[in-house]
């Protein structure tokens, strides 16, 4: 018998089946936030956005004319599913002046965005029922490509003790015999915090030892405000680092990214890419070689410190009327506030805020399970002055 309701299908709960898998897989909330918003907005009102994890710098010239250059010039072919030789001797020689690091480019995997790197690295290494340690809070991507591979993400509480970040005692308090991999990202989404050198050390050495792996997602790298970053990949040859063309080289819409191996994983991640992607955008790659040019770096540093103005704007700007941030935030352009002084549920508030203050910001039920409901993030991806609004808006939101 034929099931003519079409929201079965779509559902699986009849009809044609739907992957256990999906059922794991939960929605960015903020993305119905962010859809209200559009609609106040095109009914006129004026909306503060604080809820977009995405730079408002736009790409700079220099990558957009290189871009444009290569489709003249009929680049629009496919490259290896590594990537373009060029481009990964590029990333491998900014390794170098950077980080001070050498990276072999043969080690480099250029890929369809960070997500496209994550998707390599957990094909390469899990199996379906094999644990990956996260930090909770966290991205929430991370935990759904686990689940894709049908692998059992375990996330692991943490707060301001800790940096919201995970560290060796954690990795040793939950290591079990079906763990194999930790995923770390530093900074962090949503809290913008960073882990220290000697621990990032401890926890690879920590995985190494036990047969597991240490995968690090970089891509906030270049957004560091207090003192320098350092890469994972100065401690040890066989973590898996991702870092990303969207954030610090403001490329978002050009979906690039990569993904740093150790050697004897590439053959096998050369053959996922083929089979699932087979490369990353040929335009979108020779637009990033300019990316590495001297005058490029110098526009995308004076832009990152702009963002350090923004954050030491709204961070004491919050705090002032009644948020909690315990830990200031070292990277990215995030704050990670705690509410529970101001509202009972960070969804509802959020909500609230929006429909009556015309402010946008992101509840912290995108992030996990971990006090979610206490806490919400604000993006500093705008300028002073419409920061200053949004706060200003919250205030009054807030007055009895």
């Amino acid at each position: 018998m034929i099931d003519k309701n079409p929201d079965s299908q779509i559902t699986g709960r009849k009809g044609w089946p739907l992957a256990q898998r999906v059922g794991h897989i939960e929605p960015f909330h903020v993305m119905a936030l962010l859809a209200r918003a559009r609609e106040l907005e095109a009914a006129g009102r004026s909306i503060v956005h604080m809820e977009i994890g995405e730079p408002d710098f736009a790409t700079p010239e220099s990558i957009r004319k290189a871009g444009a250059q290569a489709i003249e010039r009929g680049e629009t072919f496919y490259t290896p599913a590594l990537g373009l030789p060029a481009l990964r001797q590029a990333i491998a020689a900014f390794y170098r002046s950077r980080y001070g690091v050498t990276v072999a480019p043969e080690r480099i995997i250029v890929t369809p965005g960070a997500s496209g790197a994550l998707l390599l690295a957990t094909s390469a290494l899990i199996n379906p029922g094999d644990e990956v340690l996260l930090a909770d809070p966290g991205y929430p991507a991370n935990r759904h490509f686990v689940r894709l591979m049908d692998g059992v993400p375990v996330g692991i509480a943490v707060g301001p003790d800790s940096n919201y970040q995970l560290r060796s005692e954690h990795l040793q308090q939950h290591w079990g015999i079906r763990s194999k991999a930790a995923l770390l990202a530093t900074p962090s989404n949503p809290t913008g915090t960073l882990i220290e050198p000697d621990e990032l050390c401890a926890m690879a050495h920590f995985a190494a030892a036990r047969g597991g792996a240490l995968i690090v997602d970089e891509i906030y790298h270049g957004l560091v405000y207090d003192g320098a970053a350092q890469t994972a990949l100065a401690l040890r040859e066989d973590v898996f680092v991702i870092n990303s063309f969207s954030k610090y080289f403001n490329m978002t819409g050009w979906r690039l990214g990569w993904l740093v191996a150790p050697e004897r994983y590439v053959d096998a991640i050369d053959r996922i890419a083929q089979n699932v992607f087979l490369a990353a955008s040929t335009p979108a790659q020779h637009a990033a070689l300019a990316a590495f040019e001297p005058e490029t770096l110098a526009l995308l540093d004076a832009r990152r410190d702009e963002f350090r103005v923004r954050r030491d704007f709204l961070l004491p700007a919050l705090r002032a009327i009644g948020f909690g941030v315990p830990q200031q935030p070292q990277g990215a352009f995030y704050i990670y506030a705690n509410s529970a002084a101001l509202a009972p549920d960070s969804f509802v508030f959020a909500r609230e805020l929006l429909e009556q203050a015309g402010v946008a910001i992101t509840p912290g039920i995108d992030f996990g399970a971990h006090a979610a409901h206490e806490h919400l993030r604000f993006a500093y991806t705008c300028p002073v002055d419409v920061l200053r609004e949004g706060v200003a808006r919250i205030a009054r939101f807030l007055k009895p």
